[in-house]
């Protein structure tokens, strides 16, 4: 396997699809044997699988609710730094993800890197489009919380844009703006939330700040608003129309995969970085799907070092669009999510959330 220090450094979105194969079978085959060699329930489920061809679409899979059900880890208990859980309604069950600091460390650094690409290598201002009782109620921190801190990260000063009872702070945003006039910034929030609290507080006051500047980055609770009928256009435009943002980047990632996230291009494309892949397979036969055709998302990342995360079918529909094609000129997979698998559990960030 590659030394953990030295996959931070590769290029993001430069491999094509040849050389990408290569490594990922590769790093993703000799992951399957680390974890099972240090994880006894990983093994049993290893040794089971049934021949499925070659490459590293034909290691097993494991269905990320087992992370609900299972204790999963490759490291001994003494070497954890880090348990996260994912969101989940009340009385849902959350899954449990366990890491040591090694493997923590190469996350970080690996959604370091992605984000670089289109924020760039500066720290920005950034304005969280949520309220800060989200990561000081433990009670509420989960995957919410996370993704809060996580993100953060790209951060040089910080504002929340709405207070603990989910109201714009319109004071607060203006006195963040006004100190950081004349400069790019960065916004962040969970899909869903933006819209009920953000834009649709914009629509009610009147209130139009100049975020001419901003770049959005958002993710979650697309379900939601698919309920309500609305689309990723309409959701653009609003913002585009409330507030002037017109850099506005969805992702698409989980608690189970941390680090590992797929950025939605200028394009309005996912794309799969150099350190992860998307394979689609057919609900029936779990085969693997052609491009352009519709099935469950199993996603691969060579992050997972200690627990057996590297290679998950989630309950998430979606299909290929194509590889190292995109107009954007990223090389790599690029996809789209259509949605949850129907009885698939709720889950995740601001799906949670309910307007007490």
């Amino acid at each position: 396997m590659y030394d953990v220090n030295d996959l931070p450094a590769l290029p993001v979105y430069e491999w094509d699809r040849a050389k990408k194969r290569a490594f990922l079978d590769a790093e993703l085959s000799d992951l399957t044997d680390w974890h099972a060699a240090r994880c006894s329930q990983y093994a049993r489920m290893r040794d089971a699988w049934p021949a499925r061809g070659e490459g590293f679409e034909a290691l097993p899979f494991l269905p990320v609710r087992l992370f609900k059900e299972l204790t999963l880890r490759s490291v001994p208990e003494e070497a954890l730094h880090r348990t996260m859980t994912s969101s989940g309604t009340t009385g849902q069950q959350v899954s449990r993800i366990y890491l040591d600091r090694e493997t923590s460390a190469l996350q970080s650094k690996v959604l370091s890197r992605i984000m670089g690409e289109f924020l760039g290598k500066q720290r920005l201002p950034m304005i969280i489009l949520d309220t800060s009782a989200v990561i000081k109620n433990r009670a509420m921190f989960s995957a919410r919380g996370a993704g809060i801190l996580g993100f953060g990260m790209f951060a040089r000063d910080k504002v929340f844009a709405l207070d603990e009872h989910m109201a714009l702070d319109r004071e607060g945003l203006e006195a963040f703006l006004k100190k950081h006039e004349g400069e790019d910034i960065f916004l962040f929030g969970f899909t869903f939330m933006i819209w009920q609290h953000f834009v649709a507080r914009l629509r009610e006051t009147g209130y139009h700040p100049d975020l001419s500047r901003g770049v959005l980055v958002h993710g979650g609770g697309w379900k939601k608003l698919a309920d309500q009928h609305i689309s990723t256009e309409r959701f653009k435009r609003e913002l585009q129309e409330t507030c002037g943002l017109t850099r506005v980047h969805n992702y698409y990632g989980m608690v189970e995969q941390t680090g590992t996230i797929y950025m939605e291009c200028e394009h309005g494309h996912l794309h799969a970085p150099v350190w992860s892949d998307v394979t689609i397979r057919r609900p029936g036969d779990f085969s693997v799907a052609d491009v352009g055709e519709t099935g469950l998302i199993q996603v691969s990342s060579v992050l997972p070092r200690s627990y057996p995360g590297h290679v998950l079918l989630t309950e998430d529909e979606g299909r290929i669009l194509g590889e190292d094609d995109c107009p954007c000129g990223r090389k790599g997979k690029y996809f789209e999510i259509l949605g949850r698998v129907k009885r698939a559990e709720v889950r995740g960030c601001s799906d949670t959330y309910e307007q007490k």
